[in-house]
């Protein structure tokens, strides 16, 4: 195995935090993990591929990568993109975070500038329809509720 290989499988979240995440189903074009971790727990580094993130409780987390941090506070059932990148976390909230994560196994685009390195989940374009009676503010101000 090459070091560029033993480096990203040490950056994978069932070696980094094994206690926290667990496969739920892997084939040759995904691998669904899920996540569940209680108030005040930490991840060690770790590297997500391109990834489909369903919440399936409220959460909020403190994500961080080389001195940048972002916090984090999702509603439970939201569906977001999360785009390639490594991070560290930890649950700043009162509640369990407890996620799906659908990781795409093709070859992520990574930004070439590393301040543009994406922490946690990408903003919620504000198209389409809500998937639920549960409509933000900031969705019923646009309009889509």
């Amino acid at each position: 195995m090459s070091s560029e290989q033993n480096a990203t499988q040490s950056l994978d979240p069932l070696v980094t935090d094994p206690g926290v995440y667990r496969v739920l189903l892997e084939n040759d074009r995904v691998r669904v993990l899920e996540f569940l971790d209680a108030p005040g727990d930490t991840t060690n580094p770790h590297e997500h591929p391109d990834s489909v993130m369903i919440t399936l409780s409220a959460y909020a987390r403190r994500f961080s990568f080389e001195g940048r941090e972002v916090d984090v506070e999702l509603p439970a059932g939201e569906t977001a993109w999360l785009p390639a990148q490594e991070h560290a976390g930890v649950n700043i909230g009162t509640t369990p975070t407890h996620a799906i994560f659908v990781e795409l196994k093709e070859q992520a685009v990574r930004a070439p500038d590393p301040s543009l390195h994406p922490l946690g989940p990408a903003p919620r374009p504000l198209i389409g329809i809500p998937l639920s009676d549960a409509s933000s503010d900031e969705e019923k101000a646009w309009g889509f509720a």
